[in-house]
């Protein structure tokens, strides 16, 4: 008998390694991909390159002239259950990557495991036959993904509804649009419940009440999935990422769980401090703008959350009449967050030409991000401006909580008896 138990446990061990090694759907190791910036040159190199392997010389070849590494040694495992973010900005290597993830091209270096079944979107009608109705099209991934027409049928109309196309999925694909196409693709991917899941930015496409029901089929389906991710949203990445990979000409410049860290690093890469002058009459030269008393570093000026703040303008004026200036903040994601109540034009100084103001704020209760400045100076709010100028100053509220709403309201909270 204690024999017969001791088999058992040793195959109750064996069950739990087998899960466990199921467990890990992708595997990537040392991937990297080159391309030519020349297609003549490209050609040429690729017919070097196939008599070089003909002949049985394959080892590793460094860049040659006009190549370039689209995707640079990038190394990740990812588990059932867990969501890659991919960021970084246009040209990074990312869509490389996932093009290289599905099989869609083959890397020059490194090698990519994926297990279970794969569903993807990562191009706008991607996968999709033009000519075919909405309705051959679901057969044909289907199938694609290795499921019987016995399933698809099953799983067809829960396809059409999510996607909303009970009156055009006879209709052929080409003739629907872009955001048509988005929802088929997306209910296509994700109703067949695949193993790994890979979607694009192709989601920006969608129209804002069914980004929400694709979000909430993703956290429906993410236990037993996988999920690499590719967004220029960064509320997107941050609500559903548990792992991220921060990308700059095909190489990772921060890769962990750290997924907030992450997204201020792709932040603080496109701070810019550059004046950017949208109009000026000349009647107007803006000599500074800054925050003063706190540090300014890596072209930000560093605020603790709830400091109050000072910011200083100083402005040459040719004109005979005191000037209001207008300043706005804006968010990371561009939107216009608060409006600094305008100078009420009452001055001690007479001096007109030379003018300095100065914005007192007390308590500043913006969240924890970067933010930036936009200025207007006129007689009145967006009407007969003298000067206009966007991303006049960039700052940067430090707090130990990340929270996607603009502002984080100090409050004292207790439990009532």
């Amino acid at each position: 008998m204690p024999k017969l138990m001791k088999e058992q446990e040793i195959a109750v061990a064996e069950d739990k390694e087998v899960a466990t090694s199921k467990e890990t759907l992708v595997e990537v190791t040392g991937l990297s991909k080159k391309f030519c910036k020349d297609l003549k040159t490209s050609l040429w190199y690729g017919v070097k390159d196939l008599i070089a392997g003909y002949s049985g010389n394959k080892k590793k070849r460094e860049l040659r002239p006009k190549e370039f590494w689209a995707v640079k040694d990038i190394s990740f495992t990812l588990k059932r259950g867990e969501c890659l973010g991919l960021i970084g900005h246009n040209g990074a290597g990312k869509s490389t990557l996932l093009k290289i993830l599905n099989g869609l091209i083959n890397p020059d270096e490194g090698k990519v495991v994926m297990r279970g079944r794969v569903g993807a979107l990562i191009e706008l009608g991607a996968g999709f036959n033009p000519v075919l109705s909405g309705r051959e099209n679901i057969y044909n991934n289907g199938a694609i993904l290795g499921f019987t027409r016995k399933e698809i049928d099953e799983k067809l109309q829960h396809i059409i509804d999510f996607a909303e196309l009970e009156e055009f999925i006879d209709m052929p694909v080409r003739n629907y649009s872009s955001g048509m196409k988005v929802r088929l693709g997306f209910a296509v991917a994700a109703q067949m419940e695949p193993d790994v899941l890979i979607i694009d930015e192709v989601l920006a496409v969608g129209d804002l009440g069914f980004v929400l029901k694709c979000f909430k089929t993703i956290d429906t389906i993410l236990p037993n999935t996988a999920i690499i991710f590719v967004s220029h949203s960064m509320p997107m990445v941050s609500r559903i990422c548990n792992q991220i990979i921060l990308m700059d000409k095909g190489q990772a410049k921060f890769q962990g769980e750290d997924v907030s860290k992450a997204i201020d690093l792709y932040y603080t890469r496109f701070a810019s401090n550059d004046v950017k002058i949208l109009y000026t009459d000349n009647n107007i030269v803006l000599d500074y703008i800054h925050i003063k008393s706190h540090d300014f570093s890596d072209g930000l000026f560093q605020i603790n959350w709830n400091d109050d703040i000072q910011i200083e303008l100083k402005i040459t004026s040719k004109l005979d009449k005191i000037p209001v200036p207008y300043i706005t903040i804006f968010d990371k994601e561009q939107r216009p967050v608060a409006q600094l109540e305008p100078f009420d034009g009452i001055f001690e100084s007479i001096d007109k030409r030379n003018l300095t103001y100065v914005f007192y704020v007390k308590n500043l209760q913006l969240s924890k991000g970067i933010y930036n400045m936009n200025l207007i100076v006129g007689k009145a709010y967006g009407k007969n401006p003298f000067l206009r100028i966007n991303d006049v100053l960039s700052f940067q509220v430090k707090h130990n909580l990340d929270v996607w709403p603009p502002l984080l309201i100090k409050t004292k909270t207790t439990l009532a008896k």
